[in-house]
């Protein structure tokens, strides 16, 4: 990771008696995923590896994220604010980043007013870690869990019946059916995606490729 030296100089870890708080963003989609701490240490490791590393005020010491998990965070790019006592890091996560096991630690609302648009990607991303998830425990009564069970065969002739079935919704000309089976067939879709090991960042890598 490319570091600027002179930039570097001036976080202030003194104000914050050594530690500065992070934010940390999804690099993709701008999704906050979580806010932690890091001194001195935590962040030059950050810097050194590429991977996040933080300092648990519990348990005062350093730790890795995902070092236990797998949910590690390569850290695509570190900003720092305009007082330079706190971080912005910019990850590609791997896997959920809360401990809970939602992909980002901000998933309970305490107010909006109902205007507020979901962000695209930002679900589809979710719903990929979800699935990811689902795959890897298996938990009993759920149908994503039941398509990994039966197979490849399974889940992608259910992308060719969600394929036809998105069609006939398009060619009837009714819009909330349309978009239902297109929900439906991006389920499935993101269901292979994930039964192949192929990521969104490597689909949008493609799509970026075929706009220039």
């Amino acid at each position: 990771m490319k570091v600027d030296s002179k930039l570097l100089k001036e976080v202030d870890f003194e104000k914050g008696g050594g530690l500065l708080p992070v934010v940390v963003q999804d690099a993709t989609t701008g999704q906050v995923l979580m806010q932690a701490y890091v001194n001195r240490e935590a962040l030059e490791k950050t810097l050194q590896t590429g991977y996040a590393h933080y300092y648990s005020r519990s348990r005062k010491k350093l730790w890795k994220k995902g070092e236990t998990s797998g949910n590690v965070q390569l850290v695509k790019e570190v900003k720092l604010d305009c007082d330079g006592d706190s971080l912005l890091y910019l990850v590609e996560q791997k896997g959920n980043a809360c401990h809970t096991g939602a992909y980002s630690c901000f998933y309970r609302t305490l107010a909006e007013d109902g205007s507020a648009e979901p962000n695209p990607v930002a679900v589809l991303k979710e719903l990929y870690h979800l699935i990811e998830q689902r795959k890897k425990e298996l938990p009993e009564g759920s149908y994503t869990a039941s398509l990994f069970k039966s197979g490849e065969d399974r889940i992608l002739q259910k992308v060719g019946e969600e394929s036809v079935e998105t069609i006939l919704a398009m060619k009837s000309g009714k819009k909330e059916e349309a978009v239902y089976e297109t929900a439906d067939l991006l389920y499935h879709l993101l269901v292979a995606l994930v039964d192949k090991g192929i990521t969104l960042e490597e689909v949008a890598r493609e799509l970026k490729r075929r706009m220039r």
